[in-house]
């Protein structure tokens, strides 16, 4: 009996001694707390089996340390909810947990409706990333507007005024046609929101999910351009009223109406919702040179880059992903430049393609380092 027991006894062993120094080492460099939604573990319930360690696709999230699940690599965590659903004692639930501490995640009813009547805030801006959590927020924000008896029959003011119009946006507006709701979708650049700042052929992990009016995504995973070419048919086929390149400045609430303030003019709703993500524009390096035609925020197409000498700037899954497609384009010499001293805040997927092409020398890391 003790002949059989004793490997796994000795795996177990290994395995708790790695999951105790990864735990420590994330600690160290201050990513064990999460950015948004993550796994929420009741030590009373947890068994130990490691059922939610093996369920998780981002790896290296959660650990097994001294026979209780433990969070490791809080930052890394997307709330797939694999790890919830694995649990066969219900000892995890993913979410936002308390975020009355938290500056940079509204505080929002079941409805995501905001503290201000009227206000709604969907998708990343939320706290919540992922497709699927964008889409049936869209769905239940509207939900719960149409619920509203004041309708507007015409004029200047809408029911409701999207910002936004990527998958929360779009799927707000998409339900508001469903709903016999007259909106206006406003966007800074245009349809798509984090999806056109994706990579070209970048590989999105979703659940099959129902888009309002347009039917079911039933793949687990998309390229940016088939995502992008799914909305345009619904923006096509149901004339989405969108106006583009429309950079909201505020938003005020002027008695029961809301004005939207964007820089080619006003817009009045009985009802905002707010759905344009967290990326915002990019963060300027405030060096001289940074406004040359050379020097670009975002990488749309790496295959437009060959034969270059290429200085990534971040540690960031955006930059380590950017880094990555050039370094895989004929010709280049790509150096990526990060003021730490490691990468820490990237998916599992992401540290093990560009450890490779470091040890292959496509890609030439400078940690410790800023651009002056």
């Amino acid at each position: 009996m003790i002949v059989i027991f004793l490997p796994y006894f000795l795996k177990f062993r290994k395995q708790q001694k790695a999951d105790i120094s990864r735990r420590a080492e994330a600690e160290s460099l201050g990513i064990i707390r999460p950015q948004s939604q993550y796994p929420m573990i009741d030590q009373a319930r947890c068994i130990g089996c490691g059922s939610c360690v093996a369920a998780c696709p981002e790896d290296d999230v959660l650990g097994v340390v001294f026979g209780k699940a433990v969070i490791i690599n809080g930052i890394r965590c997307v709330g797939h909810g694999h790890c919830e659903k694995a649990c066969p004692v219900s000892a995890i639930k993913v979410g936002l947990g308390d975020i009355t501490t938290r500056d940079d995640i509204p505080i929002t009813d079941s409805y995501h409706q905001s503290n201000v009547e009227g206000l709604y805030v969907i998708g990343e801006l939320g706290g919540l990333s992922l497709i699927r959590n964008a889409i049936r927020q869209g769905r239940t924000a509207i939900e719960k507007i149409a619920l509203d008896p004041i309708r507007v029959t015409g004029g200047e003011i809408k029911d409701v005024i999207i910002v936004g119009a990527g998958p929360a946006g779009l799927t707000a507006a998409l339900s508001c046609i469903q709903h016999k709701l007259s909106y206006l979708v406003l966007d800074q650049q245009g349809p798509g929101g984090t999806i056109l700042q994706y990579p070209r052929r970048k590989l999105v992990m979703t659940h099959p999910v129902e888009i309002p009016l347009y039917g079911w995504l039933r793949n687990t995973e998309y390229t940016k351009e088939q995502l992008l070419d799914i909305w345009e048919a619904a923006i096509e086929k149901f004339d989405l009223e969108i106006l583009n390149h429309h950079k909201v400045n505020t938003v005020k609430k002027d008695g029961e109406i809301f004005r939207v303030v964007t820089e080619k003019g006003d817009f009045y709703a009985h009802s905002v919702v707010l759905a344009m993500g967290r990326r915002g524009i990019p963060r300027k390096l405030n060096v001289p040179g940074e406004e040359m035609p050379k020097v670009m925020y975002q990488l749309i197409d790496a295959q437009a880059y060959n034969g270059n000498h290429l200085l990534v700037v971040g540690g960031g899954d955006s930059a380590v992903e950017a880094a990555i497609g050039l370094a895989r384009q004929k010709g280049n010499q790509v150096t990526i430049s990060y003021r730490k001293h490691q990468f820490f805040r990237i998916k599992k997927k992401n540290e093990e393609r560009i450890g490779r092409l470091i040890k292959e020398r496509k890609i030439q890391p400078v940690f410790d380092s800023n651009v002056l």
